[in-house]
């Protein structure tokens, strides 16, 4: 029954499906920052060069010192015809006004001659000119960024601790073996999926196979509430051994979708167990690596407070490709100065030609022409 129920739901769009996605996985909040001083807190140079009085214009500056980054400036002072060597971040001597690059001094036996009259103001980082004690630097709810972490530490706030997610990966069917007979095959999709999560930054965990069992199922799924993401490959269809959806069913899992009008990639499914996400990718090798090639970014970005990063990059697509289908189709391609030239394809069990491939190409249902388009890399 919930077989025919699912055959009958309408096919969901790709971009309702990812937006499903983000909808049930907010970005964590993050406070806003305030400057707790003004920034920078005094005059500071932006060069390596000789810190001095503008108005002494360019007459020979007798040597007074030297001012390093992060040295207290108070026991030096720049007086009428002198200066201090100063280098880039370190805090201008009373008196200075202006600092001349290195690099536009002339040195002699008495000192220092600047090769142009100094401007008042010139390669000095004026104190509060990035922002004012107390000012806002950034709202409450941005994206954790590096930036965003890096401001944290500046104004001496806490952030939060970093690591890298964990995502279990399991291969279901009994039809995987590692001998296989003529009528087995390989698990293929298990090192495949664990490479993409390394790619996309995460801790892949190499689950066992599984059955097709609902009972071995269902046990698998309750007994891993310890890692963030779940991808499965096969048993997401309508056949008779394709007990994922029921199993999930069963343990009161929160569907978020399950089929999608895309190509390969139908049967997906995504599910929350808890606060657990799971990907449950079709068995098909083509299918599942495009189908987590797509969904996972998403899933990760919003578990780690991450902007969502782009999926699509523009191209030029060499020779036309024909979609007789009533579903958009991602085709596999090379790609060469720029442009993308389609591969052969058998369809979504044909990991010869995805393994050949740089980048697969979105052909809307009616084919796509020779000429811009839209894809996807391969990782």
């Amino acid at each position: 029954m919930l077989a025919m129920d699912a055959a009958d739901r309408p096919l969901m769009t790709l971009d309702e499906a990812l937006a499903a996605l983000e909808e049930v996985l907010p970005v964590p909040a993050t406070p806003g920052i305030h400057a707790d001083r003004d920034d920078p807190a005094l005059d500071l140079s932006s060069m390596d060069g000789l810190a001095v009085r503008a108005e002494d214009g360019r007459r020979l500056r007798r040597f007074a010192g030297t001012c390093f980054a992060g040295q207290d400036p108070s026991a030096l002072r720049v007086d009428p015809g002198t200066g201090v060597r100063i280098m880039t971040g370190a805090a201008l001597p009373a008196g200075a006004d202006a600092v001349v690059p290195v690099e536009d001094l002339e040195e002699t036996d008495g000192g220092w001659i600047p090769r142009a009259s100094p401007v008042p103001g010139a390669f000095v980082r004026k104190r509060g000119e990035q922002a004012a004690a107390g000012m806002l630097l950034r709202q409450a709810g941005a994206p954790l960024t590096g930036p965003w972490i890096g401001l944290a530490a500046q104004v001496g706030r806490a952030f939060p601790e970093l690591r890298r997610l964990k995502v279990g990966i399991a291969s279901t069917g009994d039809e995987l073996c590692s001998a296989p007979a003529p009528w087995q095959i390989r698990d293929a999709n298990g090192p495949m999926l664990r490479a993409l999560v390394h790619f996309l930054g995460a801790d892949p965990v190499p689950l066992p196979p599984l059955p097709d069992d609902s009972d071995a199922l269902a046990a698998f799924f309750r007994g891993h509430g310890d890692l963030e993401v779940v991808l499965t490959s096969g048993g997401v269809s309508l056949g008779e051994k394709d007990h994922v959806p029921r199993v999930l069913a069963r343990l009161g899992a929160r569907q978020l979708f399950h089929r999608i009008r895309l190509k390969p990639g139908k049967p997906t499914l995504a599910a929350l167990l808890g606060r657990q996400v799971l990907l449950c990718l079709p068995g098909n090798p083509v299918s599942a690596y495009l189908n987590a090639r797509i969904f996972l970014p998403t899933v990760l970005a919003r578990l780690a407070g991450q902007p969502v990063p782009r999926l699509w990059h523009s191209g030029a697509l060499a020779e036309s490709v024909a979609n007789a289908g009533d579903r958009p189709l991602l085709h596999p391609c090379t790609v060469h100065q720029g442009l993308l030239h389609p591969l052969e394809s058998r369809g979504s069990a044909d990991l010869v030609r995805l393994a050949n491939a740089q980048a697969c190409v979105w052909v809307p249902e009616g084919g796509l022409p020779a000429g811009p388009a839209r894809y996807l890399e391969i990782l």
